[in-house]
């Protein structure tokens, strides 16, 4: 592994450990109103400074990097989950399965996703509770996301199920449950773990994308999409460079994930 890589790695560690444990560090609850401090530029007190309601920034920064950074993977896990079993259980039976997975793979992929995401969202009560808007949004996307995984999963398993390896295994007598978890998984488990990881800046910047249309995680939660509704004051912006710091700490994550997952460097 690259000396990129590792360092990316271990930056992304180090930030899920500190959004794990946010409470340690945030300077306030996300929720608490200091009511004589709205508007409230950085200082000692807010490294960030507060809000028009008087909730410390830096406080929601971090509950909001919480929340998309453990629930974008539980996402991305489910999408993986319906990837292998669509793509790769249709792959695998072959012959007429595989051609009806294979043409429900293709309509779904010929479908924007985005915007079927946000037309589900949008059928949905808008003031239902936060705690039930944040389950509700990464279940979606994970639910909706599976197509493009499916497709890779299901070329990888057409093509082990032809290869022939897998053919002297069945000649010598071997058991298709057998097949499956000796020598069809283990070649698929690398394909999946990408997928997985792949998925997860996805899901991230999707949240994002929902959150900033007032479609993701509610009030009073945080998340990285409500925070950069806040961007939208553009006049606020000139005077107010700290507003821009969920954003370049959304960038700061994606780009890890780009370097994490980036490909090795030449020997």
């Amino acid at each position: 592994m690259s000396r990129a890589r590792w360092i990316a790695v271990c930056l992304l560690i180090a930030l899920f450990v500190l959004v794990l444990f946010a409470g340690a560090f945030a300077p306030a609850p996300y929720a608490k109103q200091f009511r004589n401090d709205t508007d409230h530029s950085p200082s000692k007190q807010f490294p960030l400074g507060t809000d028009e309601l008087g909730r410390d920034r830096l406080s929601r920064l971090l509950y909001g990097m919480r929340i998309s950074l453990l629930l974008a993977p539980a996402a991305a896990l489910i999408s993986t989950a319906l990837a292998a079993i669509i793509g790769g259980a249709g792959a695998y039976v072959g012959g007429a399965w595989d051609q009806a997975t294979s043409m429900f793979i293709d309509l779904f992929l010929s479908l924007p996703w985005l915007f079927l995401l946000l037309t589900l969202r949008a059928l949905l009560p808008l003031d239902i509770p936060a705690v039930t808007s944040v389950v509700v949004t990464f279940a979606l996307l994970g639910i909706l996301g599976w197509a493009a995984s499916a497709r890779i999963v299901a070329a990888s398993v057409r093509s082990i199920r032809t290869s022939e390896f897998l053919l002297q295994a069945r000649a010598a007598g071997c058991k298709p449950s057998r097949l499956l978890l000796r020598h069809v998984l283990p070649n698929v488990r690398p394909i999946l773990l990408a997928q997985f990881l792949i998925s997860v800046p996805l899901f991230i910047l999707t949240e994002a994308n929902l959150g900033m249309l007032g479609l993701g995680v509610t009030e009073p939660l945080p998340s990285w999409g409500n925070l950069l509704r806040e961007l939208e004051n553009y006049t606020a912006l000139r005077h107010s460079p700290w507003l821009w710091v969920p954003l370049l700490s959304l960038m700061m994550v994606v780009s890890l994930f780009q370097f994490a997952l980036g490909a090795e460097e030449p020997a």
